[in-house]
């Protein structure tokens, strides 16, 4: 599978598990981001893992 394949495929799932973790922010405090960062340790694979953390940083800019 390319690349771009990869991203189509994926790119929903992607912007989903982003705002999903986003909506934990108020909830956790000053915890957030060592659990946000464990919650994209656990993405696989890593090139999934990698669009969550764009989409995130995006959405967080927005």
């Amino acid at each position: 599978m390319s690349r771009a394949d990869f991203h189509q495929q994926y790119a929903a799932q992607a912007s989903a598990e982003a705002q999903r973790l986003l909506k934990q922010r108020a909830s956790l405090g000053a915890g957030w981001l060592t659990w946000v960062a464990s919650e994209l340790y656990r993405l696989s694979p890593p090139q999934y893992a990698a669009m969550v953390r764009r989409e995130l940083q995006r959405l967080s800019s927005a």
